[in-house]
């Protein structure tokens, strides 16, 4: 049966492996927009970066409204999903940790730098989406 999970059950399911969250925000038409990106944690926040004329560079600037989903897509199936505010950042200093720290999550220590400065350059974002709502579940098919 499923279930909701706790808050410690949340940070360990959105910390595990290399899972991509799928960001999604509101075009200025209305329209949405999905896009998966690599992330981090710092607490309670989701750090991602973005580019700065990308459709979620755009719209975040426009519109802080965004809506994070991460699954897991093996049986028993689990998922999260947390709405909030997402501030944007283009200063570089403050974007080359998380940058290094995303690109290690997703490409290993020894390639951390190397990602890192790759994304922290001119006409990127940082992106820092903090929770106001969470919805989780665990073991969907239990």
């Amino acid at each position: 049966m499923a279930r909701e999970m706790t808050h410690d059950e949340i940070r360990a399911f959105l910390l595990t492996g290399t899972r991509t969250a799928k960001v999604a925000t509101v075009r200025a038409d209305g329209r949405p927009h999905v896009a998966p990106v690599w992330f981090v944690l710092d607490g309670d926040d989701i750090i991602f970066n973005t580019g700065a004329n990308s459709v979620k560079g755009t719209t975040l600037r426009r519109d802080q409204r965004v809506s994070i989903a991460v699954d897991d897509d093996t049986p028993p199936y689990s998922f999260v999903v947390v709405e909030g505010l997402a501030e944007v950042s283009d200063d570089l200093d403050e974007m080359l940790p998380w940058s290094t720290a995303i690109g290690g999550r997703y490409m290993g220590a020894e390639l951390a730098e190397q990602f890192g400065r790759r994304n922290a350059v001119e006409g990127e974002l940082l992106v820092r989406v903090r929770p106001q709502r969470t919805i989780s579940r665990a073991g969907m098919t239990d």
